[in-house]
């Protein structure tokens, strides 16, 4: 791989925003990390947005459960982002959160990988986890309820 093949690689990882970039073509195997935290905040959207594909919030309860009457929207955490959902920051660790849990607005819940990117997902208000809606490791879409708040 020569020089202006690699820089042609960093000048796309600057124009998409991405924190880590693995290429393999011809032979060689490249991966590009820019340093610092590879860590992002991300927040839910607020509740009320419309969100094309998607109707109104379906009935939502613990993975396994009955579907029970619908939860008002303000009690759900939703996936900001199409990825890997993750209760713990790894395999070995305790998780964010677990049901019965209080917490405070800004708390880390879980995190969401994209791309290689692990995306925090933090508490939009201050609460008491009801139902963890989703299984560890599990892919989620955009919108996809993750936990239930009261």
């Amino acid at each position: 791989m020569d020089l202006s093949r690699l820089k042609e690689l960093i000048q796309l990882m600057d124009r998409n925003q991405l924190a880590e970039l693995e290429v393999e073509s011809e032979g060689f195997k490249v991966r590009l990390r820019k340093k610092g935290d590879t860590v992002r905040e991300i927040m839910s959207m607020p509740a009320g947005i419309p969100v094309a594909g998607l109707g109104p919030s379906p009935a939502v309860g613990a993975p396994g459960e009955p579907q029970a009457a619908a939860i008002p929207e303000e009690n759900l955490i939703r996936a900001p982002m199409v990825g890997t959902f993750y209760l713990s920051p790894s395999p070995e660790s305790e998780p964010f959160v677990e049901i019965g849990d209080s917490v405070e607005e800004g708390k880390t819940l879980c995190i969401i990988e994209a791309m290689k990117v692990m995306n925090e997902v933090k508490a939009e208000r201050s609460g008491t986890i009801e139902g963890i809606l989703v299984e560890n490791s599990d892919t989620v879409e955009y919108g996809t309820p993750l936990f239930r708040i009261s």
